[in-house]
């Protein structure tokens, strides 16, 4: 595989988990990594510090990807850092455990800002901003392909991002970049293991084919391929990282 020397990408949502992980093996393979957040200031200087101790380029710039105008002005900023934006990794999202009838309407509209809204606000910049030849890759989730109590609204979003990816990248493949989304099953990350029980992860564990739930590092590298250009024929594409879960 070839390496990322040369590219800048952006991650949103880089401050912890999975985003951060992604955002520590990317720069591993060489690549400028603009950490975004939200809230999580300390935690996305640390994965700056982390990514620059490895002796790359980092930068934490903070936007709600949920407000346009915050998106407009990370990636002005990014691009006058940098002078481009290569790589755009859309991981930054929420999910809020209810059933229906329990789903209020301010619920049911922060999933949505988040989750859809914000994968198409930095999508509407990536259009005219992110550099020919580029690469997008959207996070949703396996649970879009289960049927799970108190995730209905959440898998409604990420149905929205798969939909998105998949119109996406016919409307950008002119400029040769290309899209796909990525679908993680249960990570070991510090909020998915929240107020889980040990019998809890042991059954979400035994829904796939290796008997374990996934750690950041496994979704990180499926991603790092994407990104690289050994990956340019695959567009449009919905990618499981479940170990068979669904």
């Amino acid at each position: 595989m070839e390496s990322l020397n040369g590219k800048v990408v952006l991650v949103t949502g880089a401050s912890r988990g999975i985003g951060a992980a992604v955002a520590i093996e990317l720069a591993e393979a060489g690549a400028t990594v603009i950490v975004n957040y939200t809230n999580g200031k300390e935690s996305a200087e640390k994965t700056v510090e982390t990514i620059k101790a490895k002796g790359v380029e980092s930068v934490a710039i903070r936007a709600d990807v949920s407000k346009a105008s915050e998106v407009t002005a990370m990636f002005d900023e990014a691009v006058a850092r940098y002078g481009k934006i290569d790589i755009l990794i859309n991981n930054a999202g929420i999910l809020i455990y209810k059933l229906l009838k329990d789903t209020t309407d301010e619920d049911f509209t922060r999933q949505f800002e988040i989750n859809v809204r914000g994968t198409f606000n930095t999508l509407r910049e990536a259009a005219t901003k992110l550099a020919e030849g580029g690469t997008i890759i959207n996070f949703s989730s396996s649970t879009t392909r289960m049927m799970l109590p108190t995730y209905g609204t959440y898998v409604a979003t990420k149905a929205a991002v798969e939909q998105l990816t998949r119109v996406f990248a016919k409307e950008v493949g002119v400029r040769g970049i290309n899209v796909n989304a990525v679908l993680p099953g249960p990570t070991n990350t510090e909020l998915f293991m929240q107020g889980k029980s040990e019998e809890q992860v042991a059954k979400l564990a035994a829904l796939n084919a290796f008997n374990r739930i996934a750690e950041p590092e496994d979704i990180s590298k499926v991603v790092k391929f994407l990104a690289s250009d050994d990956a340019k024929w695959i567009s449009g594409q919905i990618i499981g990282l479940n170990g068979a879960m669904a």
